[in-house]
């Protein structure tokens, strides 16, 4: 699942995860270091899981923007676009937990409370994130899709072509979609060997075509998916989504929200090595 509905709203469902988890983390840690005689541990060890998850994001934000500084390197505004969802995992968990442990060993009296607090909120997060899919390898599900210039319906991997592809759902409506609709469409004809696909979610031929008129957006690869079936299908209930897969049509990488430029820059190059 790509994202969560909360009423009319789609949230990421990342972002969302790990404010639950950090907040019953921190919650857990102020009740067990809370004692009558000393009222102000409970706060200083909430405050720490707080201090800790933000180290780690830092660190993970960091380091994710050296590796692929290249990519930024042209909108350097672009690292101040959390958004784009870029983050080196493996450096924000160990940043976030050696400071745990730094804290651990500069507050004995706090050790039991945040070495529990630590193991629970992990623990909740890896199982929200197992139970959520969001490290799966899935397949392109099977959901035939339109083109929108007429022809027989087709599949995810028939679009694909055996090529790394990149699955854009969107509609015209949406404004975070029309917002990065010219950075894919930029993509789709500057990059060699990785398929753009933009599949419609829910209008008509009528509608998609004026809209692209109207914007001058001259797309290939354009399919309607009238029923609105392959945003439930790869566990997204909102728009943009953009899906990456491999030439074994597994996803490697998925994003809901706005891509910009750099971000979409650093995820093709990723995808291009993971063939």
């Amino acid at each position: 699942m790509l994202a969560i509905s909360i009423g009319p709203l789609a949230l990421p469902a990342g972002p969302v995860l790990l404010g639950a988890s950090t907040w019953a983390a921190s919650a857990l840690a102020a009740r067990l270091a809370r004692r009558p005689e000393a009222v102000d541990n409970g706060q200083a060890a909430g405050q720490a899981i707080l201090h800790a998850v933000g180290v780690g994001l830092l660190a993970a934000r960091l380091v994710y923007l050296a590796l692929h500084a290249s990519a930024y390197a042209a909108t350097p505004w672009a690292v101040l676009d959390m958004r784009d969802g870029g983050w080196h995992l493996a450096t924000g968990l160990a940043a976030g937990l050696a400071w745990l442990l730094w804290r651990g060993l500069r507050w004995p009296r706090l050790r039991l409370a945040l070495a529990s607090a630590g193991l629970v909120g992990l623990g909740l997060w890896a199982t929200g994130w197992a139970a959520l899919g969001l490290h799966s390898e899935a397949s392109m599900p099977d959901v035939h899709l339109q083109p929108l210039g007429g022809g027989a319906p087709l599949s995810l991997a028939q679009a694909a072509h055996g090529r790394p592809v990149v699955v854009n759902l969107w509609a015209s409506w949406c404004g975070p979609c029309r917002e990065e609709m010219p950075t894919l469409a930029a993509a789709q004809q500057a990059v060699p060997g990785v398929g753009l696909v933009f599949v419609n979610e829910g209008e008509s031929a009528a509608v998609v075509q004026a809209y692209l008129r109207e914007q001058g957006l001259a797309l290939h690869q354009v399919l309607l998916d009238a029923p609105s079936a392959l945003g439930p299908a790869v566990g997204s209930p909102g728009l943009p989504t953009t899906l990456f897969y491999n030439t074994r049509g597994e996803l490697v990488d998925s994003h809901f929200g706005v891509l910009n430029a750099a971000a979409l820059q650093s995820r093709l190059q990723a995808l291009r090595v993971a063939r």
